[in-house]
């Protein structure tokens, strides 16, 4: 008897009667260092490392571009026809006094496009009742010898807190220096001289000498936190006077800092802050060469250096400020507004002055007389 086995049940699945093109396909843009597919939230290649500008960092860089273009359309920017200072300020002032140097001369512009925007910036830590306590106390100290009407000329409402741009440089000072070096050695000498009663003895004393020989070099250092005044209303003297900033404070700059104070515009362009930073840390780098020489002693010190690898900041930090004019003349008050340190010029009455040494002189002419007195009875 033929048996034939039955033949096992298989089911056929139907195929695909098309491709999915996107489940093949990789997702994402090509890495720019090696080409491999990166999704749009990824911050580094998944095959290279390789860092990569997010969608959310370009969204965050439009949002940041948008605001800084919202920021120009609602402020009015003032220049000073005195001393040439630029600030910003709400577009509903109407007037405006120049709170550098006092003066009323001040004109309305329009900002000029392709301006550097702040980079970073330190908010107010001070309050303007603190700042105005500051004044008081610093007004009141060495009042003898100040005028009488001094408080009248100078009134607390002109003091205004300003974010103030200043240019923050780091660079590399290479130099090549050559000096006469001196190193000091002792040899005991032997002389004649007279003592007390008129004979001549015989003595020895330590005498120093420097050896001296030419010596050259080089030297290297980095610097950096060296703050240039970005204002022509802000003079670099004035500008050391009310320093330091605690650097580490410095935040990526936003608008809403500036919400409800004045904001200066840079008028001292980033090559001149340059050229005044670079003075000062020329300056530091001779007195670290100095520092640097072997021996005890040296002269004829000769630097040369050359500045690289130059980074800069544009950052605002704020300042109260309060000018007035007593008699013709501008006077300045100043307060840093994050560590409160004050600096500021006051004018001196000449007449209470010399009033002063009047009466001195007097009283030690009556004491003078009455001790002469005396002594002529005893």
């Amino acid at each position: 008897m033929n048996s034939q086995a039955a033949a096992p049940d298989i089911e056929f699945l139907d195929a695909p009667s098309e491709i999915d093109v996107d489940a093949q396909t990789p997702h994402g843009s090509p890495c720019e260092a090696c080409g491999a597919p990166v999704e749009a939230w990824d911050k580094f290649c998944p095959a290279c490392g390789s860092p990569q500008e997010t969608a959310a960092a370009a969204l965050a860089a439009s949002v940041a571009q948008a605001e800084l273009v919202d920021e120009e359309t609602v402020r009015k920017f003032f220049r000073c026809e005195q001393c040439g200072a630029e600030v910003a300020t709400d577009p509903e002032q109407r007037s405006y006094v120049c709170p550098f140097c006092d003066s009323a001369y001040v004109v309305e512009f329009a900002r000029a496009a392709g301006r550097q925007p702040p980079e970073f910036v330190i908010g107010f830590a001070v309050t303007r009742e603190e700042a105005e306590a500051k004044y008081r106390k610093w007004i009141a100290e060495g009042g003898l010898f100040r005028p009488g009407d001094l408080r009248q000329a100078a009134s607390v409402e002109k003091l205004k807190g300003l974010y103030l741009p200043f240019w923050n440089f780091s660079m590399l000072a290479q130099s090549n220096w050559s000096a006469t070096v001196g190193e000091y050695w002792y040899r005991t000498e032997t002389y004649t001289t007279k003592d007390k009663n008129g004979k001549l003895v015989t003595r020895t004393r330590r005498v120093r000498e420097t050896e001296w020989w030419p010596l050259s070099g080089r030297h290297h250092r980095y610097y950096s936190g060296y703050l240039v005044s970005g204002s022509r209303g802000l003079s670099q003297a004035d500008a050391d006077r009310v320093k330091p900033f605690q650097l580490p404070a410095l935040a990526r700059y936003e608008p809403k800092y500036l919400a409800g104070w004045l904001a200066e515009e840079y008028s001292i362009e980033r090559d001149d802050a340059l050229r005044v930073c670079q003075d000062e840390f020329y300056r530091r780098e001779q007195s670290n060469v100095a520092a640097f020489l072997p021996g005890d002693t040296h002269r004829s010190l000769q630097v040369e250096t050359r500045f690289s690898s130059v980074n800069s900041d544009l950052c605002l930090l704020p300042i109260y400020i309060f000018s007035y004019r007593y008699r013709d003349k501008l006077y300045r008050f100043l307060v840093n507004g994050q560590t409160g340190k004050v600096a500021g010029e006051k004018p001196l009455s000449w007449k209470r002055i010399c009033a002063f040494v009047a009466t001195v002189l007097l009283l030690i002419a009556i004491i003078a007389i009455v001790i002469y007195a005396i002594g002529g009875r005893i």
